[in-house]
């Protein structure tokens, strides 16, 4: 991008008006709002620049309104190209994820080929990803953070953000596998099983990568157990022993099946007897 030469003298003069006009309106407003200073009169790089300034000393809020000034004054412009994702980033550093998602999506929408298009993706997912909060909050956020991770590996792989998208990904994932555990436990403390299996088996089934899976597979052979069908609760050992048999999970379920006479291997016809047949004998078909 070609730089817009001007001189240190003009530079300088350009900080002490803002900085002038700043400490007048502070000292005026008595620690109130601090109105900003008129920018029509300044080049869109001496805006860029006064962003800079603004992020440096830890006021992302101030950076973001001078980097959208940009645009607003100088629309379709380099700079306004480059003060957009600019923006978005400052929007997301002060922890605005909103604006920060807006200002990304626009920077896609308007420069889809840019070579800051992957950054501008990649800030777009963390203001979702970053949002992601304990496993007891709602996990829109999450399935949402997922999908725009997905966007940076696919679309851009061979980008710099890629191999953070990929990690932020496995951790997303992991998250909702977490959520669906946690259910899974509420419903098996209060002895409903049913519903407890149902929340275990998305995670054997949908979640079978994350860190969740060999307690899934116990707190299905404890479920049912309870209920009084020991094939399922056998099955769901067998998995368990065949790929995590090193696990304080697999000794508790060995513990519980062994101790009313069972053993923990395939047996009957049930839907854990299909995941036996895919995860152990790779009968995927």
């Amino acid at each position: 991008m070609r730089q817009t030469s001007w001189s240190n003298a003009r530079r300088l003069a350009w900080g002490v008006t803002l900085g002038l006009s700043l400490t007048l309106l502070a000292a005026c407003g008595g620690g109130a709002f601090q109105s900003r200073p008129p920018l029509d009169n300044y080049g869109p790089e001496e805006i860029y620049q006064r962003g800079e300034v603004e992020l440096d000393r830890g006021r992302a809020d101030d950076a973001a309104y001078y980097f959208g000034e940009i645009e607003r004054l100088y629309p379709y412009s380099e700079w306004a190209k480059r003060g957009l994702v600019m923006q978005a980033m400052a929007y997301h550093r002060d922890g605005d994820y909103e604006n920060a998602r807006a200002s990304a999506q626009r920077f896609l929408d308007f420069y889809p080929t840019d070579s800051d298009a992957a950054y501008a993706a990649y800030l777009l997912a963390l203001s979702y990803y970053d949002q992601i909060d304990e496993i007891g909050r709602d996990q829109g956020l999450t399935f949402q953070a997922l999908q725009a991770l997905r966007v940076v590996i696919e679309v851009y792989p061979d980008s710099e953000y890629a191999r953070s998208a990929i990690l932020k990904f496995d951790l997303a994932f992991d998250h909702l596998a977490g959520k669906e555990m946690e259910i899974g436990r509420y419903y098996l403390r209060r002895n409903h099983f049913a519903a407890a299996i149902n929340r275990f088996r998305v995670v054997v089934e949908d979640f079978q990568t994350t860190s969740h899976t060999p307690e899934a597979l116990h707190r299905l052979v404890e479920a049912y157990l309870a209920l009084g069908l020991p094939e399922e609760a056998q099955t769901a050992g067998a998995i368990l022993g065949y790929n995590f048999q090193s696990t304080e999970w697999y000794e508790d379920s060995y513990a519980l099946l062994t101790g009313r006479g069972l053993e923990p291997q395939p047996a009957g016809d049930s839907w854990l007897a299909q995941v036996y047949r895919q995860m152990v004998l790779g009968e995927w078909l």
